[in-house]
């Protein structure tokens, strides 16, 4: 299984945010200068996660993003299914099948299951246990942000 960019970015934001617990507010471009993206992809991500619920957005000149959410509360597989299209194959999505052996395929069944697998163990996962080694982190970022 091969995540998008989209879902990669949402994932390290969500990251970043983990760190940040109890600091000043986060800025997108300070993101997006960290993992190399532009501002705008970082921009996307930001907006829909916070259409998520998963990050709050403050304005003004003090303003930031922050988790909306505990990291605890913050589930990966639930992430990913929310920012990934899961359809790994054609006859997973019914409004553009035009597979002419889905009907009797059993591969779609064995891919079906290995997704719902993949999905299993990252349900078994939450933000906070992403960012266990929060303080590792801390240091890289702090290291990339004086670079940068």
């Amino acid at each position: 299984m091969h995540l998008t960019s989209y879902t990669d970015y949402a994932l390290r934001t969500l990251v970043y945010l983990g760190t940040r617990q109890g600091l000043a507010l986060a800025k997108i471009k300070d993101i997006a200068n960290i993992y190399n993206i532009s501002n705008n992809h970082m921009s996307k991500v930001v907006y829909e996660l916070g259409q998520l619920g998963l990050i709050k957005t403050i304005r003004g000149k003090n303003g930031g993003i922050k988790l909306a959410l505990p990291p605890e509360e913050i589930n990966i597989g639930e992430v990913v299914r929310k920012t990934e299209n899961l359809h790994i194959v054609e006859c997973f999505d019914r409004n553009n099948n035009t597979c002419i052996i889905s009907s009797a395929c059993k591969l779609k069944f064995i891919l079906h299951e290995a997704l719902q697998t993949y999905l299993g163990v990252l349900d078994n996962y939450t933000l906070a246990d992403v960012v266990s080694n929060r303080f590792d982190l801390l240091e890289i970022f702090n290291f990339h942000e004086k670079n940068a």
